[in-house]
């Protein structure tokens, strides 16, 4: 019944958001090419970002043909889920389960509706990171609930077999995960207190449904804290990046300066609403240095936007945010005159 049901609704899915992953990815491709982003920031990389352009119509055909054929094992894994969790009908709540979770992630990675249409039942007896009550088209999970609590199969009991390394590889990509969204929560309510980030550019980015193109909210923050996080551990690890931080030895004026041309891009005229202490620093070739870290920090936040769920998860981000500039507008119109002249002041 996996195969039954899983090969025709993947290839279904697949085939009918085909058409907006060829333009969105063209648009994306093209958006880069004209601001010389992505891979389009290096000239020796243009040959092969071009190509990219010419060939993304197989990529598309590749990728419907990816989808039918994981479908295959996904679907044949619903009888081990029947085995182990020894219940056929929590077998076909995983099947159902596994369409939504595809048509979640697509969404996802095509920036359409958030979430599914299709329920998502729970197939384990344990609630576990893999399965969920619903995540979209219900107000009454409870019901479906106790529609799949059948009585269980009489078969015997073979309990799920993981390994301690990927038990614990799981839960660091988990908490890495949270980390870097908590981090710009964190980031950006700082950034809100010293009114560097407006209302006006939380209000812009949600009015345009979280576009990575808003520079300073969908680009400059998760770079910036993405940035943050990098100084902070700089003595303890590698990686290039750190590694060429280290190498050109910024001042503590330079960091400060790393820190504007991160968050506000090439937008002048917000670098000099905030005084943070930069030092622009007079040699070209080293400003050149850290204008090109700063755009290795913001392809990486760029790649990452690309992740299924990221959209999703960065949308909490700036709902908090949201609602924390609101809190602290009503606070500060709360006082009185005298003290919110005070503060001012201070």
């Amino acid at each position: 019944m996996g195969l039954i049901i899983e090969i025709p609704l993947y290839t279904i899915i697949a085939v009918v958001k085909s058409p907006y992953l060829l333009i969105m990815g063209w648009y994306r491709l093209l958006h880069d090419l004209v601001s010389r982003e992505g891979p389009f920031l290096e000239t020796a990389c243009i040959p092969i970002a071009g190509l990219a352009i010419l060939l993304w119509p197989l990529i598309v055909v590749g990728s419907i043909l990816l989808s039918v054929f994981s479908s295959i094992f996904i679907g044949l894994y619903g009888a081990i889920i029947v085995y182990q969790e020894r219940s056929f009908r929590r077998g076909l709540a995983y099947i159902v389960a596994m369409v939504a979770e595809f048509d979640e992630y697509t969404n996802d990675l095509l920036y359409l509706r958030e979430g599914s249409i299709l329920p998502k039942p729970r197939y384990r007896s344990k609630k576990s990171s893999h399965a969920g009550d619903f995540s979209v088209g219900s107000s009454r999970p409870g019901k479906f609930i106790a529609v799949i609590e059948a009585p269980a199969m009489l078969i015997a009991n073979l309990a799920p077999s993981r390994s301690v390394r990927e038990t614990i590889q799981e839960v660091k990509m988990v908490q890495i995960w949270e980390h870097i969204m908590r981090s710009c929560v964190l980031r950006g309510k700082e950034l809100v207190d010293a009114n560097i980030i407006l209302p006006a550019d939380l209000d812009e980015w949600s009015r345009v449904k979280g576009s990575i193109d808003i520079t300073l909210v969908g680009v400059g923050l998760p770079s910036y804290s993405l940035m943050q996080t990098l100084l902070d551990s700089i003595a303890a690890g590698a990686g290039v990046l750190k590694e060429q931080i280290k190498v050109i030895n910024l001042s503590e004026g330079e960091l400060r300066f790393l820190e504007k041309v991160v968050l506000f891009g090439t937008d002048t005229r917000r670098m000099e609403t905030w005084d943070n202490g930069s030092i622009v620093p007079d040699d070209a070739l080293r400003t050149a240095q850290i204008q090109g870290i700063s755009r290795r920090l913001m392809g990486m936040t760029r790649s990452l936007s690309k992740f299924p769920t990221y959209r999703r998860r960065f949308s909490r981000v700036v709902k908090t945010l949201v609602a924390y500039s609101l809190e602290k507008s009503s606070s500060i119109g709360s006082m009185s005159p005298r003290s919110a002249a005070s503060i001012v002041l201070v």
